[in-house]
């Protein structure tokens, strides 16, 4: 099998009758992968970053599409469902819709790009929708041992039709046949695995460390580690002052050794991973000295990045000005606190080779396709949902998989900044060379999804407990309490009134609605609280729930007067919450609410422009953007919610209309 030719007979000839898939020989588990499709079972790949699983997704979405069938492409972060949607346009146009939480583009089209949470959501609350999908991807489906996310996936594929194929794409995980064991033994789906342990661009490891560049293990452990073995006491020091001392004298790593080190050896384009978003910002400005474009290639990038900015109306922002000073020089930074129509930005530029060093955090190796030749670590600790902690191996393979581009490069480079004093040396080869952990199942079903099951299968609904992979992995204590804690959610949704007499109540139908905040969101709808509130009020009603402050960010000592009355408010309904989860043992409880936002908000719903919002936040850009739109989300929500009022629905289209302009559209990014 040289090449795979998919005739598309059902296209309008201005597009193409012939459609070339791809123009490269399929590896082995390609070939075996989409074989498994075609034999018409459920399939699950588990294969590195960059080994080229997204082949066998594009090949089910051609043949769906021949066949005139339905695909739907879920991803774990909006991004990468905004990145598949402009890719797959691209190929197919009008047939291709995305649904996120905050954009609804061509919804009902063969191909729709969605996010988990949202197919889950619509599994549960309008499953006809669903019902004639042909093959459902799952898209990093290793997120389901996600502490925070990890529930959503597996619901998903618990609700997904039996009439609906999955396919399944995953990192490398050592359990991925009891993952599908569980889908074939207790969901009754057969399914097909497929596995790969190589990558096509091989991966070279290289260490700074103490000045210097080591290019294999041992020479580290010899000459970069030594004095600090692993040997017990061995290179303790018992005196902290002369400890302190010590490490004062260690030689450092300079940034542009390396640097100087890529452009001898011709080793960019290179992407830079660092775990804070001031770090990227600050190494981005330290290289600025090297010149990695030719003049004439500094004016033509420069001039393409006043285009994307111009095109994505980004050209009077401060943010965009100051980053156009280092984008002309073939430097760039990526993170979670910058204008998402700004990183796109970068990621076009980025794409097209215009960008020679990108120093992001660690949201850039998330599914989206920018392969560089060399991925640099500035070091091997990032924030879990515990504290910091050192790389896990799976996390570290996934960012490292970025480097080595397929058919431009014969093996990717990846470096690794060390200082000994900060990770030992077997800590570090536990993350380069030890086992990646298993996948572990992270159920914890939401109350709406109780409700909505509960709508259906009563009091059996904690049977379906059966079904889940958390089920199929746990001991029998561990099954145990974990039905107790479903059951308490049961408990607790009976004494808010949203069950009573085993029946869903007004309440509780209003709250199946409403993933993520139903129960605060069910009373202020049963007080008449919500009737009460203006767009404005609701708007910021709206935001206490979805603000998360981060460190070292304080509540304003004064509100909006007009908010005073809402936040009050909404403290009595979380202490209310609070005390019946409390009481039965809920873990993670509903968090208070949040007023951080009330002067931002203020200004924006009364058509102040964003940098004015933004000065009164205390938060970056980037955040501003996404806790707006997620206000966005549960308006477009609250505005088709069942047994509310005309006129609340009114209120939540005109706080809709008044929030979402600006940069804060969503749908307009996209369609730039």
């Amino acid at each position: 099998m040289d090449r795979w030719i998919i005739r598309l007979s059902h296209f309008p000839p201005s597009n193409f009758l012939t459609f070339m898939l791809h123009d490269f020989e399929y590896d082995s588990f390609q070939k075996h992968a989409i074989d498994a499709v075609d034999s018409e079972n459920s399939v699950l790949v588990s294969a590195p970053t960059g080994a080229g699983k997204t082949v066998i997704a594009d090949y089910v979405i051609a043949k769906t599409l021949e066949r005139g069938g339905k695909v739907i492409y879920t991803a774990p972060v909006k991004a990468l469902s905004n990145q598949k949607y402009r890719e797959f346009f691209e190929l197919y146009g009008d047939l291709v819709g995305i649904v996120t939480g905050d954009v609804a583009i061509n919804p009902h089209a063969p191909v729709r790009i969605m996010t988990t949470e949202i197919y889950r959501n619509t599994l549960l609350e309008q499953p006809d929708k669903l019902n004639a999908v042909d093959w459902i991807i799952f898209d990093e489906v290793h997120y389901l041992d996600d502490v925070e996310r990890g529930t959503v996936w597996e619901e998903s594929i618990i609700l997904t039709p039996l009439s609906t194929k999955i396919l399944c794409l995953s990192a490398t995980v050592p359990n991925v046949e009891e993952l599908a064991g569980w889908m074939i033994d207790v969901l009754q789906r057969p399914t097909k695995v497929v596995t790969e342990s190589s990558r096509p661009v091989p991966l070279h490891f290289f260490y700074q460390c103490q000045g210097k560049i080591y290019s294999n293990w041992q020479d580290l452990k010899k000459w970069g580690y030594k004095g600090f073995g692993s040997r017990k006491n061995k290179y303790k020091s018992r005196n902290r002052f002369r400890d302190r001392s010590c490490r004062k004298r260690l030689p450092q790593n300079r940034i542009s050794s390396l640097m100087s080190h890529f452009i001898k050896q011709n080793k960019l384009p290179c992407i830079f991973f660092a775990f804070s978003r001031r770090r990227t910002e600050e190494l981005a400005e330290e290289v600025t000295r090297f010149e990695f474009l030719s003049p004439e290639q500094q004016s033509y990038v420069d001039g393409e990045y006043v285009k994307l900015c111009k095109r994505f109306d980004l050209l009077e922002e401060p943010s965009a000005k100051r980053l156009r000073k280092f984008v002309r020089f073939g430097i760039a930074f990526h993170h979670a606190g910058m204008l998402p129509t700004l990183k796109e930005v970068i990621e076009q530029l980025f794409n097209a080779k215009m960008i020679s060093v990108i120093f992001t955090t660690e949201t850039f190796a998330l599914g989206i396709n920018m392969p560089a030749r060399t991925v640099v670590f500035d070091n091997l600790k990032k924030y879990y949902s515990t504290g910091f902690d050192i790389l896990r191996s799976r996390d570290f393979y996934q960012m490292a998989g970025r480097a080595g581009r397929r058919g431009m490069d014969d093996e990717g480079f990846v470096y690794l900044r060390l200082v000994p004093t900060q990770i030992k040396i077997n800590a570090l080869h536990n993350v380069l060379f030890g086992k990646h952990l298993p996948v572990l199942s992270q159920f914890n079903a939401s109350y709406a999804t109780v409700l909505n099951l509960y709508e259906v299968h009563g009091e059996k609904i904690i049977e379906l407990y059966q079904k889940t992979f958390h089920c199929f992995q746990a001991s029998r204590r561990q099954q145990k309490r974990a039905i107790k804690r479903f059951s308490y959610r049961l408990d607790v949704l009976n004494e808010t009134g949203c069950i009573r007499n085993k029946k869903i109540t007004k309440k509780g139908k209003f709250a199946c609605w409403m993933f993520g905040y139903e129960l605060y969101l069910a009373e202020l709808f049963e007080t008449g609280l919500l009737d009460r509130f203006s767009p404005h009020e609701l708007c910021f009603a709206m935001s206490c729930l979805v603000y998360e402050p981060r460190r070292g960010v304080y509540m304003p000592r004064v509100l909006p007067k007009q908010f005073k009355w809402v936040i009050r408010e909404m403290e009595k309904t979380f202490r209310k919450i609070h005390k019946v989860e409390t009481n039965y043992q809920i873990e993670p409880h509903a968090p208070p609410p949040h007023p951080h936002l009330g002067w931002a908000l203020e200004d924006w719903l009364k058509g102040g422009d964003f940098h004015s919002a933004l000065e009164k936040s205390g938060i970056d850009e980037g955040e501003l953007v996404r806790y707006i739109r997620m206000i966005v989300q549960l308006l477009r929500l609250l505005s088709t919610a069942p047994h509310t009022s005309d006129k609340f629905r009114q209120t939540a289209r005109e706080a809709k209309k008044l929030i979402d302009r600006g940069v804060i559209d969503a749908e307009r990014q996209l369609r730039s």
